[in-house]
């Protein structure tokens, strides 16, 4: 996975119309359908509106 965190805006749902919870995610893409990729861990993703994600300015 890639180092391209992100949050969420609060009520964010995902392509099935669940809630996502809060939390701080990866970016892993942005696909042709327009929908995001975000990850927690490799096993819980879920795809987003990117209009719904918050770029974090994290540095090290």
């Amino acid at each position: 996975m890639s180092d391209n965190f992100v949050a969420i805006k609060p009520d964010t749902r995902n392509h099935k119309g669940f809630f996502v919870q809060d939390g701080d995610y990866n970016l892993v893409s942005i696909d042709a359908s327009g929908w995001a990729l975000i990850c927690v861990d490799d096993a819980v993703c879920h795809y987003v509106d990117p209009d719904n994600l918050l770029i974090s300015q994290e540095q090290d």
